[in-house]
């Protein structure tokens, strides 16, 4: 899944992103209230995480710019712990507050039910043919073999998953893997469908020409 962290305080931000990344999240980083809203409205995200204390905008502000365009989750992590400041928030549109200091496995377990309270990953545990997803540990089955993925391949599938029944251009696919900045061959996608299909199955995930890729559904 994607993630835009939004978070001025480079420390905190590069410790986050190193263990959001761990956690199997594809992170962009930004500092600004302006580079935020540019990638918000160019790219794809599944949830966003807020600072409020930016250097060019109020993150209030960011919020409400960003829930009159879309509706992707908001998680406000700010260091403002009033009342006041998080009636505000939930009421402008965020889906979570969490105060500084907080700890990490709260930050991530707020983030999973976030995004399955918005349909995202709705199931715990998800079966497509003989391979079986459990999206809490992570581990991937095929026929009740453990099934070793890397985390572009484990992002890759679950991308799949969260787009059952449609087609995903390899556009669409590059948001959902990489980050702004990453350095990526021209055939990337292609060589992780090819893997992911060794590991799965070759019939588990369909190549439409000139269209995309999507999973097969039985």
């Amino acid at each position: 899944m994607r993630l835009l962290l939004v978070e001025d305080d480079r420390a905190l931000a590069r410790g986050l992103d190193k263990a959001l990344t761990a956690e199997g999240y594809v992170v962009d980083w930004v500092e600004t209230a302006e580079a935020a809203l540019f990638l918000a409205g160019s790219s794809e995200f599944d949830a966003v995480v807020l600072d409020l204390g930016l250097p060019d905008m109020d993150g209030m502000d960011v919020l409400s710019a960003l829930r009159k365009r879309q509706s992707v989750p908001v998680l406000i992590l700010t260091a403002r712990d009033a009342i006041d400041d998080k009636v505000t928030g939930l009421d402008l549109g965020a889906d979570d507050y969490l105060t500084k200091p907080f700890e990490l496995p709260e930050l991530v377990a707020r983030l999973r039910a976030m995004v399955r309270r918005r349909g995202a990953q709705q199931e715990h545990q998800i079966t497509i043919g003989d391979v079986c997803i459990d999206t809490h540990s992570k581990q991937v089955t095929r026929a009740g073999e453990a099934v070793e993925l890397s985390g572009k391949e484990y992002s890759l599938l679950l991308t799949f998953v969260e787009h059952r029944g449609r087609l995903l251009s390899r556009d669409q696919l590059e948001n959902k893997l990489y980050t702004w900045g990453d350095e990526r061959s021209s055939n990337a996608v292609e060589v992780h469908i090819h893997n992911l299909r060794k590991k799965i199955g070759r019939d588990a995930i369909r190549t439409v020409r000139g269209i995309g890729y999507g999973l097969v559904v039985e």
